[in-house]
């Protein structure tokens, strides 16, 4: 598991905040946001993201597709809450148990995305041989190959005889 939570967090890119709180008037990233971001990264490690609600606690729990091993990390759940407090609250737990499970960045608008260099993510061979192929069939450049992935050596000298 070790491994593909490793090979996660080299592709992961910050998640952009994408609402804003009227009360406190500050941006946050909503769970819809959070999850289509991580979620096919996950599943292309081969990792499966639950989150559910078990005994008064709010889990999420992570799994290796091909082992036993878990990661879990759960909050209670306050309690006397009306079924739209609930609702709020699952929402919130979920979000941040997530973000602090798996170490996500959370930008909060583009200035501050633009002051950081863009690190693109590496690619492993069985996605750069699609990507290869998609290049000989010309519905994919090696300009967009090496604008949006860090390519190795061995791989910038292969796409450089193209």
């Amino acid at each position: 598991m070790n491994k593909k939570l490793l090979e996660f967090q080299q592709k992961i890119q910050a998640i952009k905040k994408d609402a804003k709180n009227p009360h406190f008037k500050n941006n946050y990233a909503t769970l819809t946001q959070i999850l289509s971001e991580v979620k096919p990264i996950l599943s292309e490690c081969g990792l499966i993201l639950l989150q559910p609600t078990l005994n008064g606690k709010c889990q999420t729990i992570l799994l290796d597709s091909e082992s036993d091993a878990q990661l879990i990390s759960e909050i209670d759940l306050p309690m006397n809450l009306t079924p739209q407090q609930l609702g709020s609250a699952l929402t919130y737990y979920r979000r941040y148990l997530l973000a602090g499970m798996l170490s996500l960045e959370l930008e909060d608008d583009d200035g501050n995305a633009a002051s950081k260099p863009k690190v693109n993510p590496t690619i492993d061979n069985a996605r750069f041989e699609k990507a290869l192929e998609s290049i000989a069939k010309g519905t994919y450049t090696v300009q967009q190959l090496k604008a949006n992935f860090s390519l190795t050596k061995d791989q910038l000298s292969h796409v450089d005889t193209l």
